[in-house]
């Protein structure tokens, strides 16, 4: 596997980090079958595509973009789905991660 399909699998890995955290809301504590299903298959898929960027990617770089992901983009559907906080300070805490894992993808080796 090459660096760029390692990054690829891992950003798909970080976009099933974000669907399965906002399942969990749907899921209302495992109480609901169907959102729940989606949420375990999320969380799934989610760990085995980490685990296979891993082959190419540092652990610590590849770790610290799949929880970034994940972070910024369940921060921001929360906002927009749940109407979460928006204030500037919130945006730009979520600004600083996206500058750490672009900081992350640029300096790492793999």
């Amino acid at each position: 596997m090459s660096a760029a399909s390692a990054w690829l699998i891992l950003f798909i890995a970080g976009l099933c980090e974000i669907g399965w955290a906002v399942g969990l809301k749907y899921t209302e504590g495992f109480s609901r079958l169907w959102p729940s299903a989606a949420t375990l298959l999320a969380m799934v898929a989610s760990v085995l595509l980490l685990g296979w960027s891993l082959k190419v990617l540092p652990l610590g770089t590849a770790y610290a973009v799949w929880t970034g992901i994940g972070a910024v983009g369940t921060a921001i559907l929360g906002m927009l789905l749940f109407g979460e906080s928006r204030e500037v300070a919130r945006l730009i805490s979520i600004g600083l991660i996206v500058a750490g894992i672009v900081g992350l993808k640029l300096l790492g080796k793999e």
